[in-house]
């Protein structure tokens, strides 16, 4: 039984739906009962309206889909390298969860798609003499966060098949992809943030790109974007407005932010100091060219006059060799990592770390990114309200264990009411003339004044 369901929007042939009915006496009735349900699903437009291939599809979508730049060569390459060769000739219309949710856990187990297979990966195609760079294959998954992206990436082109009626269902929508991965920041500790500057200070323009990312959080595409003109020195405050990227050709190219928005950052004096000499270096260096100063040069810049800004790559490179002369496991987006837990540690509210770092949400992605790096504020959270606690009562069978200053001051006192020297009726010394005697802070010595409670009425009589 053949149904005719439209013409095919890729191939432009006509399509039908097809159905074969078993031989035999009720062949007739099983057939106009197949016809009927066939027309049916023509008519509700539940079937699929082409016979395309899922590469076919990825092709159309990537030419209508509003994506930026940046983004769109993340997904080629992810789709290039492992959708392609595996689903890319499949239809569309014969993916299913089942299938989707397979593939994912392959990518898993290896992201070469070996199928658990031994072979050897030569180091280059064609007839070679093997060298040791002729490595036997070994498996490496694929992370969790990048089998993710891709389950969105298939997600959002088998959506737009369902918009375009080519599928009647999205089959991602009900494929489970794999658990979020824990965020698990690694930021250098401070000892190691100052080996860093120390070591990149030895070329100071590379040493104030450092500074900067460290004391602003700036992504890498923003550094390379920024010009003279995003600074105001004077006021202290630098203003991200673009970031650069290389396109398809490798030629450097600008675009907004991640998040499509110009954000103002306040300099602390050093940065501003920093900042300074770097631009008078520039100032110099135009000077021995006989140029003259261009607000729209660029601040960082692998060339004398400024003229042309830095690659991200070559930034992402160059603070890897860095990281490596020096011992330590770090890359550039760690110190943003740095400056957003410094802050949160700092006891800065989370709303302008956000605003600072460009994170969306109000917030949302700095507390759910950093949430793990609050200990040292909740330690000195903890040490807030001890301070702050009235004393534990002791048990009278309990015996006073002198441990704090406190403690030590408020045993003297009891010692020289229980030896007479401050008798009934006496007025303790005064809660300032205590902490200047024995050097500690006034609110020490109103707490140890509160631990004779039992035998001081108000106003410090004893």
């Amino acid at each position: 039984m053949k149904v005719y369901a439209g013409v095919d929007p890729i191939s432009g042939k006509r399509h039908y739906l097809t159905e074969t009915i078993p031989a035999g006496r009720t062949a007739a009735k099983e057939a106009e009962k197949a016809r009927t349900r066939l027309l049916a699903q023509v008519d509700e437009r539940r079937n699929p309206r082409t016979r395309a291939t899922l590469d076919q599809l990825l092709d159309r979508w990537l030419e209508v889909a509003d994506i930026e730049a940046t983004t769109r060569m993340g997904y080629v390459n992810k789709l290039n390298k492992h959708v392609r060769p595996v689903l890319g000739k499949l239809p569309v219309g014969r993916l299913d969860a089942e299938t989707l949710e397979s593939f994912y856990a392959s990518l898993r187990r290896c992201r070469d798609w070996c199928g658990g297979k031994t072979y050897v990966k030569h180091r280059v195609e064609g007839d070679h003499r093997c060298t040791a760079k002729c490595q036997p294959h070994v498996c490496k998954p694929l992370s969790a966060s990048s089998v993710r992206q891709i389950h969105w990436i298939l997600s959002g082109a088998l959506s737009r098949a369902v918009r375009w009626r080519w599928i009647a269902v999205n089959p991602a929508g009900q494929a489970e992809p794999p658990a979020p991965p824990h965020p698990d920041p690694q930021p250098p500790n401070p000892a190691d943030a100052a080996r860093i500057i120390n070591e990149a200070w030895r070329d100071p323009d590379w040493g104030a790109l450092v500074w900067l990312a460290m004391t602003t959080g700036a992504r890498r595409g923003e550094l390379c974007a920024l010009r003279w003109h995003h600074l105001d020195l004077a006021a202290g405050v630098l203003t991200l407005r673009r970031s650069a990227y290389l396109d398809d050709n490798c030629e450097l190219q600008e675009k907004d932010t991640k998040t499509h928005q110009q954000r103002r950052v306040a300099l602390d004096p050093e940065t501003i100091e920093v900042l300074t000499e770097l631009h008078a270096r520039y100032v110099d260096r135009l000077a021995q060219l006989d140029a003259t100063a261009d607000p729209a040069d660029y601040v960082f810049s692998p060339e004398p006059d400024n003229s042309r800004g830095y690659r991200p790559d070559t930034i992402t490179q160059r603070y890897g060799r860095l990281a490596k002369r020096i011992g330590i496991d770090s890359h550039i987006h760690a110190l943003r990592h740095y400056s957003a837990t410094e802050l949160i540690n700092a006891g800065v509210d989370v709303r302008t770390i956000a605003g600072r770092l460009g994170h969306g949400g109000g917030g949302t992605t700095t507390l759910r990114v950093y949430a793990a790096w609050l200990s040292e504020s909740d330690q000195r959270a903890a040490g807030t309200l001890a301070a702050r606690m009235p004393p534990r009562p002791l048990a009278p069978t309990q015996r006073t264990v002198v441990s704090g200053p406190y403690q030590t001051i408020a045993a003297e006192l009891r010692e020289q009411i229980a030896n007479g020297r401050l008798r009934p009726g006496d007025q303790l010394p005064a809660v300032a003339e205590l902490a200047a005697a024995h050097g500690v802070s006034v609110g020490t010595a109103h707490r140890a004044v509160a631990l004779l409670c039992d035998v001081v009425a108000s106003r410090g009589v004893v």
